[in-house]
């Protein structure tokens, strides 16, 4: 097991958009490198880098056109031997993002599929047996070559379908799990995994890993592939760290993931927290959290209340929390962020307050997530800080108003939403009760109402987290008398008989 998952928390880097160490306007790992000890000052002791190998980029690298090479964009295969080096040097972890689901439809595995001529490739991707029929429930490639056959693709159309087989098998052209090719495929994994972590990083996140095995409506299929996987790991790199994109806990840890996202899709009611039209962290106070917490304790349970289930910032798959929420009430969102169990995840520019562009226009398949992708804001210099460039030739354009948030400015603000998020760090990591394996208990949660209020417990301590996001005193029963305050934020939460009073935008972590 990996250990350092206990008390990790991570920072989410789009490699494209972080920093430019070579003028070319578009980030690197070398530039990564450059900025560890802005991470590590941050607080933040692991990585997440999003898709860094050779790709076409038709979907900002989770197109892959070659799993064993870095895209020559980013650098070489020994800038990331000497970017692992580097992070563990400062007693740092780092997960690479792998996307096993398909490829580019330019990776040399896919042109041989293409080929009507039976080869080692034909079957690893998902074919059908004529090119009248398509894959139902997706969508497809048809007419590009000799073979007489659709291939199923799983997002845009430029990223077949690989083959991991069939659960449940209701058309001839379907395949088994235990099929030569899904076989093959499974197998080529396990070789992309094993060639990275030898090279020195500590594991994945893993995208859309409950779609693997098809027909699979309760998931049996994947998690059996992934359990597969697990062995796999457990075998060779006891220590690997994964953590999926599969929203479904229940299902990712029984089949070997270490922890799981709440997604922004699907029914984890993680955007009625801040980014919907009535956010329970904005101060108007009209939000609702009582839906995400029904969720959320049903897939605590489910999981049996291992608690990894983290919830992230944000992502590059979804608008900035800035484009909802002003710097004060993210403060108290990152209180929440920063409180709960799971590794918590912080996406890059987040702690800065970095804004949603509006009108992008797409680059690189982003369409509306384009304006969450934009360049690091560093400083006052060319670009902010994020390349020599000129603005032109920046990946995306980056944010131009005079009142753009950096990170110089926030550095010599004490009171800005970066050193908020640094003490919020500090505080979680000197309480175990706090960090991602300390149980939850939620005290009051109602529908409509504020505050929001959960014991967070470990073996050495519990502590009361009160958040009340409302710019109006609210007030619940609670039959414990509170303790030391660990961290307060806007005024002074009172307790008499029996009655917890909280001032608008306020927080407060108690000692009981």
């Amino acid at each position: 097991m990996a250990k350092w998952l206990d008390n990790a928390i991570f920072y989410e880097i789009y490699p494209q958009s972080f920093q430019d160490s070579n003028g070319d306007g578009i980030g690197d790992l070398q530039g990564i490198i450059s900025r560890l000890d802005y991470i590590k000052e941050l607080g933040c002791n692991a990585l997440w880098i999003n898709p860094c190998f050779a790709s076409p980029f038709g979907d900002a690298g989770y197109d892959v056109a070659d799993y064993y090479t870095i895209a020559p964009r980013y650098g070489t295969n020994e800038d990331a031997r000497e970017l692992f080096e580097q992070v563990h040097k400062r007693d740092m972890h780092i997960l690479l993002d792998l996307v096993p689901g398909h490829t580019s439809v330019e990776h040399p595995w896919f042109r041989e599929s293409m080929k009507a001529e039976p080869n080692e490739f034909t079957d690893r991707y998902v074919w059908t047996n004529s090119i009248w029929v398509e894959p139902e429930g997706m969508g497809s490639l048809r007419g590009i070559s000799d073979r007489n056959g659709s291939c199923a693709v799983n997002f845009f159309s430029n990223q077949p379908s690989l083959n991991y087989g069939f659960y449940n098998i209701d058309k001839p052209w379907q395949q088994p799990m235990d099929a030569p090719g899904p076989l093959a495929t499974l197998e080529a994994l396990k070789d992309i995994m094993r060639f990275w972590l030898t090279m020195g990083c500590d594991g994945f996140r893993v995208d859309m890993a409950g779609s693997l095995v098809k027909n699979d409506p309760e998931g049996k299929g994947t998690i059996a592939l992934w359990k597969k996987i697990r062995s796999f790991l457990e075998e060779e790199f006891p220590e690997a760290a994964m953590v999926s994109e599969w929203g479904e806990p229940d299902k990712s840890l029984q089949g070997g993931f270490h922890m799981d996202f709440l997604l922004h899709f699907g029914p984890s009611h993680y955007n009625d927290l801040f980014r919907c039209e009535n956010p329970y962290f904005a101060r108007d106070g009209k939000g609702d959290i009582s839906q995400f917490v029904t969720k959320y304790l049903e897939n605590y349970e489910k999981s049996e209340k291992k608690g990894l289930i983290c919830i992230p910032s944000g992502n590059h798959d979804m608008g900035r929390m800035a484009k909802t929420l002003d710097p004060d009430e993210m403060k108290i969102a990152f209180a929440f962020l920063l409180s709960m169990p799971g590794a918590p995840f912080i996406y890059y520019g987040d702690e800065i307050g970095m804004r949603y562009l509006e009108d992008i226009v797409s680059v690189e398949g982003g369409y509306d997530r384009t304006g969450s992708r934009t360049p690091m804001q560093w400083g006052d210099g060319v670009n902010a800080g994020f390349s020599t460039a000129s603005k032109e030739k920046l990946y995306i354009r980056q944010d131009e108003s005079a009142d753009r948030p950096t990170v110089k400015k926030q550095m010599e603000d004490e009171n800005s939403l970066y050193w908020e998020i640094r003490k919020l760090i500090t505080v979680r990591q000197s309480h175990q009760a706090l960090q991602s394996k300390g149980e939850i208990q939620f005290v009051h949660a109602k529908e409509k109402t504020y505050p929001f209020a959960y014991m967070r417990s470990s073996d050495e301590e519990k502590i009361l987290v009160v958040i009340n996001p409302s710019n109006r005193e609210e007030s619940f029963a609670f039959d414990k008398k509170l303790g030391k305050a660990v961290y307060t934020l806007g005024g002074k939460v009172e307790f008499t008989d029996g009655i917890v009073k909280v001032p608008g935008c306020t927080v407060g972590f108690f000692e009981l």
